[in-house]
């Protein structure tokens, strides 16, 4: 299992390199940094020019690349555009970990901005993933145990109702009904919009009330659809002969579910989970969006349309690495919940 360890995370490294390069192609390409400079004024040719020139943007693209990646404090930047370096450049580069300064937020270094972001996200994902797991597991067992009743056929229904659905329709739906409906009927109502009641302060209570929307709107969908995931999956294990064989021996039905069907039937869950959870770092961009939620999500939509290329190649490196470390974590889960599956 070490070697094979060892194996994935050197192959993962040609893997990034060329993800970022694709990336920072794309994120070139796109946008122009400086033309969101101005503000709703019009730029003058020669402070468009300056600005770029001081930002580096007027070099090739393979140029700009090698300085995000490995810096440009090894060599002599021109500041004065004369053609003749002068000051030596003022980076490290992504490789000696430093993404660099933002282009839109006042010369704000880049982490900075990613890092006071992220805990918001994670306040909100984690428990997100938390309850996905715990509900999609319960209602997967439960619909496959009673397969073909009125309890499966309801819950069945439901799934693909709610798999079907766009999270932003759940989540105007939960605002409306929530907030906007419970308020008028004179029922306790939810709020809507970000993460506390400025009157009330950030106290733990405010932001757990503000979680609930959120939360139920990322998880109504994840679901909807990982249970039925669950449900095929137990309905294959169990009429296996091995859960066969364990129910002759006289174990208890209990014992028989949770010892020996469930590990296998949680395998395509883990597949699923081990791709979701990475991109939950990155933040649920409509969900953060539409409940004003100041996470990544938010983040990355802003910085993308203003094409702040330190801020998103960050944040999407981060996801990019998430993704090759819970591969990794997947597949040796497969090998703990399957004795079967070997990897050496």
């Amino acid at each position: 299992m070490t070697r094979y360890v060892i194996r994935r995370l050197l192959q993962a490294i040609p893997l990034l390199f060329i993800i970022s390069l694709i990336l920072f192609v794309l994120m070139r390409v796109s946008g122009d940094p400086v033309a969101t400079m101005g503000g709703r004024r019009v730029m003058r040719p020669d402070d468009r020019e300056r600005l770029s020139r001081q930002l580096g943007l007027d070099k090739p693209i393979y140029t700009q690349y090698l300085y995000w990646l490995i810096g440009n404090d090894w060599t002599m930047i021109d500041t004065d555009g004369d053609g003749e370096p002068e000051t030596p450049g003022d980076r490290k580069g992504i490789l000696r970990g430093e993404l660099g300064k933002s282009l839109v937020s006042r010369g704000q270094e880049a982490w900075e901005i990613i890092w006071d972001r992220l805990p918001n996200t994670l306040l909100l994902m984690i428990p997100a993933e938390i309850v996905i797991i715990l509900f999609s597991l319960a209602i997967g067992v439960f619909s496959s145990l009673r397969q073909y009743t009125l309890a499966d056929n309801v819950i069945t229904a439901i799934s693909f109702i709610g798999y079907s659905m766009p999270i932003f329709f759940v989540a105007l739906v939960s605002m409306y009904i929530f907030s906007v409906k419970f308020k008028q009927w004179g029922l306790p109502y939810l709020p809507t919009v970000g993460m506390f009641d400025p009157k009330m302060g950030k106290t733990p209570a405010q932001v757990s009330l503000h979680m609930v929307l959120p939360i139920f709107s990322i998880a109504f969908i994840s679901i909807a659809g990982y249970s039925r995931y669950v449900r095929s999956q137990m309905l294959e294990t169990i009429s296996q002969d091995y859960i066969r064989t364990a129910r002759a021996k006289g174990l208890q039905e209990r014992a028989v579910i949770s010892g020996h069907a469930l590990k296998n039937a949680s395998l395509p869950l883990v597949t699923i989970i081990g791709l979701d959870i990475p991109l939950l770092l990155g933040g649920a961009i409509v969900t953060e969006t539409i409940f004003a939620w100041p996470g990544m999500g938010r983040l990355f939509v802003d910085h993308v349309s203003r094409g702040d290329t330190p801020v998103v190649m960050g944040i999407l490196m981060i996801i990019a690495i998430a993704v090759v470390l819970f591969q990794l974590i997947t597949d040796i889960l497969y090998a703990w919940l399957d004795p079967r599956i070997r990897y050496d």
